[in-house]
């Protein structure tokens, strides 16, 4: 009987305890857990998921994506005025915390991309008197630019190695893009006509405000999987095209460059949970 009561004593001592500083070590004594003045780098975990995915389903798609692809990618989207300012949307986004206490962290997340990409096509010479003619070059180049900034406050719920999340984060995004034409024949009275040597793509910015909750799962020391859900309100505006045109001018046999603002100037506005469903983290602590 005796031993019964300290045995059970035991236990409620090592449950108070526990309770009091939420710890959970692994078998070699190491902390299990986040712990107050941690630091955290935060991945996203879908491109290794899809990589694992495809090694199970016989995939295609596990090839790592080359710089170039990926700038010309980018660069296109850019142009076609479809991904706008940045706010965490069609790009890759760093993430990082900071726990002040146990049940707090600061939050933080950024995006930098830049990138170019240029395309050269050969061309006959107009002034060429062989046979077959001569080539030169033509040169068409792409660049883009893409920052992101987020900051927010997360809260934390529970000691386990399950821990719920939620909180608030505020973003802000810009974009530019442009492309450049250089051609290797030059206007002339020869080789007359009006043709593109740049477009700028409006300038593009965005504001977000979105509320997050979900969980952490410690599947390893200081390792975390971590899903969440968001809900916000974004703004974002895309200003006009502008377009320089070359034209050769009969009249002075020179050649006159102009200037045009066009295409469509975007605002938009809304109100909904996160672009693709819940998203998933690599969060990694460490002091």
């Amino acid at each position: 009987m005796k031993k019964t009561v300290l045995f059970t004593a035991a236990l409620f001592a090592g449950s108070v305890a526990f309770a009091q500083t939420g710890e959970i070590t692994s078998n070699r004594g190491e902390n299990w857990l986040s712990q107050d003045g941690d630091w955290a780098i935060t991945f996203d975990a879908a491109p290794l998921l899809n990589y694992a995915g495809n090694l199970f389903n016989n995939g295609n798609n596990n090839g790592v994506m080359s710089m170039n692809n990926l700038i010309s990618s980018r660069g296109y989207q850019y142009m076609a005025g479809g991904d706008g300012a940045g706010l965490g949307i069609g790009g890759v986004v760093i993430g990082g915390k900071k726990l002040i206490d146990a049940n707090t962290a600061y939050r933080g997340q950024v995006r930098l991309g830049f990138g170019s990409h240029k395309e050269t096509d050969l061309v006959n010479d107009v002034t060429s008197t062989t046979n077959p003619p001569a080539q030169v070059d033509d040169v068409t180049k792409y660049n883009y630019m893409g920052i992101d900034l987020g900051v927010g406050l997360e809260k934390r719920v529970g000691s386990t190695r399950v821990v719920g999340v939620y909180g608030a984060m505020f973003d802000i995004g810009f974009g530019s893009a442009k492309k450049t034409m250089e051609y290797g024949n030059a206007l002339s009275a020869n080789n007359p006509g009006t043709r593109n040597t740049e477009e700028k793509m409006g300038s593009t910015m965005g504001l977000g405000l979105r509320a997050f909750a979900g969980v952490e799962w410690f599947c390893a020391p200081k390792i975390s999987l971590g899903a969440e859900y968001t809900w916000g309100v974004t703004m974002s505006s895309k200003g006009h095209t502008t377009t320089t045109q070359e034209t050769f001018d009969g009249a002075s046999n020179s050649v006159t460059s102009t200037s045009t603002d066009g295409g469509t100037k975007t605002n938009d506005f809304g109100i909904d949970t996160g672009v693709s469903g819940a998203s998933i983290g690599v969060n990694f602590y460490f002091q």
